[in-house]
């Protein structure tokens, strides 16, 4: 499964397919549940975003080298308002098969105006609500 989504300098086309989630998981040091669950709540470390964005990019077809720069120009380097949505994204679509489709919208409108924790704990909640039924 892909996502696509504008970072950067243009749209990129990012995956997590197996590869990726089992260096993940090695780099960080925590599970990919873990990842899934904590991250979107806002409990993560920087570098865990950096990676996902990285990895993903690498999955998405980028070469490493490009994912490295890409990853840390715009993820390491910028607003985490930038790259957390995108993290995100990834997350959810390793988690439920399907990302959020206007989330970067969302969280950056969120990030403006001080409500992303808010935003993050109803699309945790709508999740919850739709395994649920």
């Amino acid at each position: 499964m892909k996502h696509t989504a504008f970072f950067g300098d243009g749209e990129k086309t990012f995956a997590l397919p197996l590869e990726q989630i089992l260096e993940l998981q090695r780099k960080t040091g925590a599970g990919i549940g873990s990842l899934c669950q904590r991250i979107p709540e806002g409990h993560f470390r920087l570098e865990e975003v950096v990676e996902i964005i990285r990895l993903a990019l690498i999955g998405g077809g980028s070469s490493p080298k490009e994912a490295a720069d890409l990853a840390d120009a715009y993820a390491a380097k910028r607003p985490l308002a930038e790259s957390f949505p995108i993290a995100v994204a990834l997350l959810r679509l390793v988690w439920l098969g399907e990302p959020e489709p206007d989330a970067q919208d969302d969280f950056r409108q969120a990030a403006a105006t001080g409500e992303a924790s808010a935003i993050l704990r109803a699309r945790i909640a709508e999740a919850y609500a739709k395994d649920a039924e």
